[in-house]
């Protein structure tokens, strides 16, 4: 019994991105940019299957494809001279709902300020995990304040058959664009970064998703997670936090009806625990909420440490001839 107590001392607040921390979706800048129509572009996408399927195309990662149109776009001309660089650029000019990225800080330091959970060494660490553009988070105001970013990123380099012996041609600046698909995260293998987020992946030297680690000893157990999100798409997500002891939340925009019955349907289904406005500024439903599943978590900590350190003491040792207990 006392094995299976949770004693692990990190918690981990973990974010989707896309109308959880702002509004819309974090390609606008890209359009702007290029002076694209992104209501044009989506259209595309959402269409790609089904020509795709045309051409004998019988398995189509419709949460994912969205990337290679980009690259499309890339070789087109109309994305001219996109890069990594240039996507952390217009990473900076995302705007987050209101008390973003102050809020991040916040919760940090409620549990860093707190003696208590100082004293057993509890600390709070936030991750995003997204089906975006993690250069583009990388480059935006919040990135400071994250402990790990999972989400998709693009290479800007093809290496030809033979490179490890012919060597990589060098480029000039102006060459360097997006060249294919690096890495992928959709809305199934979300799941998996938090896996490793669980077992510590991003923090422990020779750890991969796959190792065999006790739930017992795992960096951060599901019961110290709270995952945070906006929709649907996130249900795989909020199951496996759901169903290992953790908390979930879910975020609508304001005045955003439909987003408000998405997540009101989550919360009749018990998908999630909760859900507020995506407002993260002090007395907020939302601040309060988050606040509150973070000190209950670390309190059960201290509890659950409290109790193993005193059930590995034992009661003290006595004299045989009757005098005071030691001290």
């Amino acid at each position: 019994m006392v094995a299976e107590l949770v004693t692990k001392t990190h918690i981990a607040v973990i974010w989707d991105f896309d109308k959880t921390l702002i509004p819309g979706y974090m390609q606008e800048p890209l359009f702007r940019h290029f002076n694209v129509d992104g209501r044009k572009f989506w259209r595309e996408v959402n269409s790609l299957p089904k020509y795709l399927r045309r051409e004998g195309n019988e398995m189509v990662a419709e949460d994912s494809i969205y990337l290679n149109h980009i690259l499309s776009y890339v070789r087109a001309g109309v994305f001219k001279g996109l890069n990594n660089k240039l996507l952390r650029k217009l990473g900076s000019e995302l705007e987050f709902y209101p008390g973003l990225p102050e809020f991040f800080l916040a919760v940090k330091d409620f549990v860093a300020n707190d003696p208590v959970y100082r004293k057993y060494d509890i600390k709070v660490e936030h991750y995003i995990v997204s089906t975006g553009l993690r250069q583009m988070i990388l480059g935006s105001k919040i990135a400071e304040y994250v402990d790990g970013i999972w989400a998709c990123e693009f290479v800007e380099m093809r290496l030809p058959p033979g490179y490890l012996q012919e060597g990589v041609p060098a480029l000039r600046e102006e060459e360097i664009v997006l060249q294919d698909i690096g890495y992928v995260i959709d809305n199934t293998t979300k799941t998996r970064a938090i896996f490793e987020i669980n077992k510590g992946v991003n923090k422990l030297e020779g750890i991969d998703v796959n190792s065999y680690i006790p739930r017992s000893e795992r960096r951060i157990p599901f019961q110290n997670m709270i995952y945070i999100a906006d929709g649907p798409s996130d249900v795989p997500v909020f199951s496996l936090i759901n169903q290992n002891g953790g908390r979930t939340y879910g975020v609508y925009g304001k005045g955003a009806r439909e987003e408000f019955a998405q997540v009101n349907k989550l919360m009749q289904q018990r998908r999630i625990h909760a859900f507020g406005e995506a407002n993260y500024e002090p007395d907020t439903q939302t601040y309060m909420w988050i606040m509150n599943a973070v000190k209950e978590i670390a309190d059960t900590i201290v509890r659950n440490t409290e109790f193993v350190l005193s059930s590995r003491a034992g009661e003290s040792p006595r004299h045989l001839d009757g005098q005071e207990d030691l001290q």
